[in-house]
């Protein structure tokens, strides 16, 4: 699928008065004869004056007229101009007559911006633990200090690491044989470089105490899982990619966090928490136990299919992530990434303070689904709550405590969906899942 296909917002036209909307009217001597049967009518008008485009036949001046280049236009095509502008620009465009102020306000634009991602230039790390870690973001500055963004591009990064073999899916490539097919491909869902031992085998050093390429965000604070040491699972990678390349719906591997940095191209990103309140992202099938995850082949056979349902569900949140920004990935968060053009990013996983106990939970009731460890760690749970134990003692406590919590809301939910009142076992039946207002918390499913 082409990058335009994926649109920050869509709006319908039918949202206008058919069959066209922008036809705002000054009445004409004729326009009197019907105005004791308009004031009849019951329907109000338009807010804006909005007529049907029949009245421009006797109207005296059409407000249309004052739009310039875009009178030449359809309704419809001005509206799909417009859904290609940011918020700053559709403000400017709807100041400019009232014509284009009445195109500028339909309510779909304003109804999906609204649940953009939220764009911040930076956050300190007691701003992210006390408001943000469970939100999605995309920071605007920390990036643009990396000599990693200052220095690479493509042909950066063929000069030095040409002949080193990375990653594509299922395949290790030269870095100059997967460029050149990222350059001439065209392919529907072309293969997507993901390298989880780049910082290796391109020698960088790691972190701003180092003088390193890159660090992480100072805000993300302390990666928990950092404890570990060389035991720790994969958690960073080197993503290279064309545009229509990126990953299907998933969620990070072993209740982690994420942030994704841009440093060449730009992502488009739709997300959708993990709540019970909330299904899967429309088109998405999960098992009982969230251990398989079946949806379309393809990025592209998804937004054919279920972009648009998408948006208007429940929790969606989508932006882009351009160049030199980063953008944060709670734990738990589905999210479907897809490159809008030829793109390089790094990403890293990790576990702050306020995950811990998902992290935890996650390692101990599904050790199925846990993925990333080396061969040699055979119990990645009693691994972590070790090394946990030795070096953050009063928040392993904490945080075990918090299960213990959370273990306890579950078991009373349960009790009040089988028992009757007194504590004895229902004889109604069957039970429902309905919990009406009280719904159970997010760590209570962990």
């Amino acid at each position: 699928m082409a990058p335009s296909a994926v649109r920050p917002r869509k709006a319908e036209s039918s949202h206008l008065m058919p069959p066209v909307s922008t036809n705002i009217c000054k009445p004409g001597p004729k326009d009197n004869i019907e105005v004791a049967h308009e004031e009849r009518v019951t329907i109000p008008p338009h807010p804006l004056g909005i007529k049907p485009a029949g009245n421009a036949y006797l109207a005296q001046y059409n407000l249309r007229s004052s739009t310039g280049s875009f009178g030449h236009l359809t309704d419809e095509l001005i509206i799909q101009l417009l859904e290609y502008l940011d918020l700053p620009s559709l403000l400017r465009i709807g100041a400019t007559c009232k014509a284009l102020y009445a195109f500028a306000n339909v309510e779909d634009f304003w109804k999906t911006l609204f649940v953009e991602i939220p764009r911040l230039s930076d956050l300190t790390a007691a701003e992210f633990a006390a408001r943000w870690s469970d939100q999605p973001f995309i920071l605007t500055d920390p990036v643009r200090d990396w000599p990693v963004y200052k220095n690479w591009s493509t042909d950066a990064l063929l000069e030095k690491y040409g002949d080193v073999r990375f990653r594509a899916e299922a395949v290790d490539w030269p870095l100059k044989s997967y460029v050149e097919y990222m350059n001439n491909n065209a392919d529907e869902s072309p293969l997507y470089l993901f390298d989880r031992a780049f910082v290796e085998k391109m020698n960088l050093k790691v972190g701003k105490d180092q003088h390193g390429e890159y660090w992480a965000p100072e805000c993300f604070g302390e990666d928990l899982f950092a404890v570990l040491g060389n035991q720790r699972p994969d958690s960073r990678w080197l993503i290279v990619g064309p545009e229509r390349s990126g990953s299907t719906f998933h969620k990070d591997p072993n209740a982690t966090s994420a942030w994704n940095a841009v440093l060449r191209g730009s992502k488009y990103w739709i997300m959708f928490p993990t709540n019970p309140s909330f299904p899967p992202p429309p088109g998405v099938f999960v098992s009982e136990d969230q251990s398989e995850v079946t949806s379309p082949l393809s990025i592209a056979e998804w937004l054919l299919g279920f972009h648009a349902e998408a948006r208007q569900t429940k929790g969606c949140l989508e932006g882009i992530c351009g160049e030199g920004e980063v953008l944060h990935v709670p734990s738990g968060w589905w999210h479907l990434v897809v490159n809008l053009s030829p793109a390089i990013a790094i990403t890293h996983n990790f576990i702050p303070r306020a995950h811990l106990t998902a992290a935890l939970s996650f390692l101990r009731e599904k050790p199925v689904q846990v993925s990333g460890f080396k061969a040699d760690v055979k119990t990645p749970y009693e691994t972590f709550v070790e090394r946990m134990q030795d070096t953050h003692h009063e928040m392993l406590e904490e945080a075990m405590q918090e299960m213990h919590q959370a273990k306890e809301r579950k078991k009373r939910k349960w009790d009040e969906l089988t028992k009757g009142e007194g504590g004895h076992e229902s004889s109604s039946g069957g039970f429902s899942f309905g919990f009406g207002s009280e719904d159970i918390e997010v760590e209570d499913v962990l």
